[in-house]
C-alpha cells in the first residue's frame, strides 16, 4: 500500500495499534519545544498538550519527540505567540483570546462574549467556515493552526461580596480573562488580565475583588473558595472556549505528510481528551467546594442583558474599525445563529428534562 494513503486511511488507532507505520521509521528523528500559557499544577489545561506530545512520540516510534514546558519556563504565559511567529520555540499550546491587543479577532479562535458553546465551535472550527478564515489571519504570524482542547461553559467566578444588580460591578477590581474584560469594563467592571499562577496571591491580598478561571476543578486546586465564598455562574463571556495548538509556519511545512497527519490527529485527540477530563472531574469538585461552605449564585439576568448589549454594541463598533474582525464576524455570528436554533429543540429539550429528575 502506498505509505500516504496509509496514514491516511489506518488513522491513530491504527497507527498505535501497528507501533508505528513503516513510512514513519523511515522519517527522520525530530525534536521541538512546546511553550504552554499554563502551569503544570493545571492537569487538566497543561495536561493536553502532554497528551498530545505523547500520542505525537508513540505514533512516531519515538522519532519525533517534543517536550513540553510549563508558562515562564522558556517565556512569559502570555508571549508565547511571539515565540512561535519568531520561531523561538516550534510550537506553543495556549489560549488565543490572550493576545486581542495585536488584533481583536484572535478572541473569536478561543470565546467571545456570548459567543458559541463548545460543541457549537468545534463544528465551526471543523465542519464550518472557522478553520479556513482563522488559517488565513494567522499567516501574517507565521503560524499555522489547530483546535486543541475546549474548556466547557465555563463558571462565573469567585466574589468577596454578592453581587445582586449593576451596581455591584461597578468599580469591582476582577481578574477575567482576554477579550471578556471589554465587556465587563463596558458595563463598569474594571478588568485584570492575569496569568493562572498568579491570580489566589492577588485575591488573597485584596488586590482584586473576585476572579474568574475555568470550574469547579481548577477553581478548587487554585484554592479560590478560601477567600471568596460567593461563587457564580454561567460565565457570560466564555461559553466555550477553546485552546489552540500554534505551530511555526517554517518548522511545519518542514514535516513530512506523514509527520503533518500524526500532529493533525494527535492534536484532535487532545482537544476531546481536554473537555472529557473537566466533564468527569467538575462534579465531584462543585459538590466538594459546597460540602466546605461555597455560596453558588445564578447570574442575575439583569446583569447578563446589560452585558449582552455592551458585548453586541462592541462587535458593531469593530465591524467598522477592523477588516480582520468584520470577515471572521460575519461568518461566526451567522453559524452562531444557525447553531442556537437547532440547539433550543432537541438538545435544550433532553438536557432540560434530564436536569430536572432525581437521579
Amino acid at each position: 500500500m502506498e505509505r500516504r494513503r496509509f496514514i491516511k486511511h489506518a488513522g491513530l488507532a491504527g497507527i498505535l495499534a501497528a507501533g508505528a507505520a513503516p513510512a514513519v521509521h523511515a522519517q527522520q528523528a525530530i525534536r521541538w519545544r512546546m511553550a504552554s500559557s499554563f502551569p503544570k499544577a493545571l492537569d487538566t489545561i497543561f495536561g493536553a498538550a502532554e497528551v498530545f506530545a505523547k500520542i505525537v512520540n508513540q505514533a512516531t516510534g519515538g522519532k519525533f519527540t517534543i517536550s513540553v514546558h510549563a508558562g515562564g519556563e522558556l517565556m512569559p504565559p502570555f508571549a508565547v505567540v511571539d515565540g512561535v511567529q519568531q520561531g523561538t520555540v516550534e510550537c506553543a499550546h495556549t489560549a488565543p483570546y490572550y493576545y486581542f491587543g495585536k488584533d481583536e479577532a484572535f478572541a473569536m479562535d478561543c470565546a467571545i462574549p456570548f459567543g458559541l458553546n463548545s460543541r457549537q465551535l468545534t463544528a465551526w472550527m471543523y465542519q464550518g467556515n472557522g478553520m479556513k478564515l482563522f488559517r488565513e489571519f494567522y499567516t501574517k504570524y507565521n503560524i499555522v493552526n489547530f483546535p486543541m482542547g475546549n474548556t466547557g461553559a465555563q463558571m462565573g467566578g469567585w466574589y468577596r461580596k454578592e453581587i445582586k444588580t449593576l451596581a455591584d460591578i461597578k468599580g469591582l477590581k476582577m481578574r477575567i480573562g482576554g477579550f471578556g474584560g471589554k465587556v465587563f469594563s463596558a458595563i463598569g467592571g474594571v478588568p485584570q488580565n492575569l496569568p493562572g499562577g498568579e491570580i489566589y496571591q492577588a485575591l488573597e491580598k485584596g488586590t482584586l475583588d473576585a476572579v474568574e478561571w475555568v470550574g469547579p476543578y481548577d477553581d478548587q486546586k487554585l484554592g479560590f473558595n478560601k477567600v471568596a465564598p460567593h461563587y457564580y455562574y454561567p460565565a457570560w463571556w466564555e461559553g466555550g472556549p477553546q485552546l489552540s495548538l500554534y505551530i511555526n509556519s517554517k518548522a511545519w511545512e518542514a514535516l513530512s505528510p506523514e509527520y503533518k497527519a500524526i500532529v493533525e490527529a494527535a492534536a484532535s485527540h487532545a482537544h476531546v481528551v481536554m473537555q472529557a477530563t473537566y466533564d468527569a472531574k467538575n462534579p465531584a469538585a462543585l459538590r466538594q467546594l459546597v460540602a466546605r461552605g461555597t455560596k453558588l449564585h445564578r447570574m442575575p439576568k439583569k446583569i447578563m442583558d446589560r452585558a449582552f448589549k455592551a458585548a453586541m454594541a462592541l462587535y458593531a463598533d469593530l465591524n467598522a474599525k477592523n477588516p480582520n474582525w468584520k470577515k471572521i464576524y460575519a461568518d461566526f455570528s451567522k453559524f452562531r445563529a444557525d447553531q442556537n436554533l437547532w440547539f433550543r429543540f432537541a438538545e435544550a429539550g433532553f438536557d432540560g428534562f434530564m436536569q430536572q429528575q432525581k437521579l
